[in-house]
């Protein structure tokens, strides 16, 4: 039978030949309108939100320098004071305080109130922790947040991402044998949360992603996933051995034990 004499039953019992292509349902109006309306929130949202923070954290930041300016001229400062005049002033005072502080008069003036800081047992707590905290994040000397590694978090097999903020010192690192690193293991979406953790750096494995791309990694509970800048040949080839060569399981007694791989 050839082409000409091909031919099949239609819907009403007709016969009539074979249709080579089938015609593709285009999407309806709704469908569109729909498409458009995400695509448009996706676009907008993140710019509008950023907006609207930025003027709250301007107007926070005018409205608490204008309880420092005098009464003869806070009338002039809000009629003629331009949005985001407090945030330059501000900028201005904390420029003055650290030109201050780095000559001998403004280090001894520091030194003297850190002494009588020292002497109040609750604020000496809450300063000390509040400054290295400071002096971690924005000090150019700071290692924090330098790497995006994985480790192998809550058991052996299943991978979390972390940021390795600085080198283990002091007492815990004097207790272990192995080289020890401090790891900030955050959580999804809120990364100012998270857990602390004293990793060997031998079982850390280091990525090629930079930090930002990291926390949006974090934050998007792993919807943006940054591409991989290594070479193709290199993204072949598997670093970490995901199998477990000993699988652990429990007792009846609840302990640990390792059972050999069966053959």
């Amino acid at each position: 039978m050839d082409d000409k004499s091909a031919s099949k039953l239609n819907s009403d019992g007709a016969t009539g030949p074979i249709p080579l292509i089938q015609e593709v349902a285009k999407p309806g109006r709704f469908r569109r309108l729909r498409a458009n309306l995400l695509t448009g929130l996706v676009v907008a949202a993140p710019i509008g939100i950023t907006i609207w923070l930025a003027v709250q954290v301007i107007s926070f930041v005018d409205q608490s320098v204008a309880g420092f300016i005098p009464a003869r001229y806070i009338a002039g400062y809000n009629h003629y004071g331009l949005p985001g005049s407090g945030v330059v002033i501000v900028i201005v005072l904390l420029t003055m305080i650290g030109f201050l502080t780095r000559n001998y008069l403004g280090r001894a003036f520091l030194a003297y109130g850190e002494r009588l800081v020292d002497r109040m047992p609750v604020v000496r707590s809450i300063y000390g922790a509040l400054k290295q905290i400071f002096d971690a994040v924005i000090q150019q000397s700071s290692s924090s947040f330098s790497e995006v590694i994985l480790v192998e978090y809550p058991r052996r097999g299943i991978w979390a991402i972390g940021f390795v903020t600085s080198k283990t010192r002091g007492e815990v690192q004097n207790l272990t044998e192995d080289d020890v690193v401090n790891i900030f293991l955050p959580t999804t979406p809120n990364p100012t949360s998270g857990f602390l953790l004293f990793v060997p750096r031998r079982d850390v494995v280091t990525l090629h992603m930079s930090v930002e791309e990291g926390i949006k990694l974090v934050i998007s509970g792993g919807l943006v996933t940054p591409v991989d800048p290594r070479a193709a040949a290199a993204q072949r080839e598997s670093v970490i051995n995901s199998r477990l060569d000993q699988p652990e399981t429990l007792e009846p007694q609840g302990q640990l034990v390792s059972q050999p791989d069966r053959k």
